[in-house]
């Protein structure tokens, strides 16, 4: 299914209606295009997420982990796949990351910056706002985002430095599925699991083609990068 090239303001409209991504924490956020499985400006930590000032050997991501919990990577991906098999309703909703969206005050802040309203969130794709709920749920939100719209997501990720190539684990990995490069391009987010070194990753996504939170293996060719949360170790 080909994807249409909208401008920001009708795209948004768009992914209301027909169930786009939408945005993560800090200032900016995304809307993806109206596929099933599809996830997904750019966004800064707030000054209070910011604990710590910005030098030159670290990053905003990693002077805001400062003043966060310990978490790893493997403890990331246990929360994550704790959820496997939550699944959507009839409408493409009802899940508790959707529902944990739009009360949170990141809701506001995308509609106050796209339009709409906070409660067209509750059927809109959620594979975003899964993964800024595994972020929340686990306290490293300041350095995993939170967003409902995927392009938003990874944008945020590249503006704080935090953008690469390299599949780690517990990474999270945005993929375009006709294989662009390009951050406007991105349909999807999840987790990586692992590099399977055969040129797939292992990752575990929400909002998967089946509605639900799901294992996957996905080829590397429909990446178009990963975004680097702050672990510990």
């Amino acid at each position: 299914m080909a994807k249409n090239r909208l401008t920001p303001k009708t795209r948004h409209l768009t992914h209301l209606v027909l169930g786009a991504s939408i945005a993560l924490g800090g200032s900016l956020v995304a809307v993806p295009s109206a596929l099933a499985d599809t996830p997904g400006q750019s966004l800064n930590p707030s000054p209070a997420e910011v604990a710590q000032p910005v030098n030159a050997n670290r990053t905003p991501l990693q002077a805001a982990a400062e003043g966060l919990p310990k978490v790893t990577a493997a403890q990331v991906l246990a929360l994550a796949a704790k959820q496997v098999g939550i699944s959507e309703n009839s409408q493409g909703g009802g899940t508790k990351f959707q529902s944990w969206y739009v009360a949170s005050p990141r809701a506001k802040e995308t509609v106050a910056r796209d339009g709409g309203s906070p409660r067209a969130y509750a059927n809109a794709p959620w594979c975003a706002m899964f993964v800024s709920w595994v972020g929340e749920q686990a306290g490293i939100r300041p350095t995993m985002g939170w967003d409902a719209y995927t392009v938003a997501h990874a944008q945020w990720f590249k503006d704080n430095k935090h953008w690469g190539t390299v599949a780690k684990p517990g990474a999270v990995v945005y993929f375009d599925w006709n294989g662009g490069k390009r951050i406007s391009g991105i349909d999807h987010v999840g987790f990586v699991k692992k590099d399977n070194g055969d040129g797939t990753i292992s990752t575990i996504e929400g909002n998967t083609g089946n509605g639900k939170v799901e294992h996957r293996v996905r080829p590397k060719s429909q990446v178009v990068g990963y975004g680097y949360p702050v672990y510990a170790g």
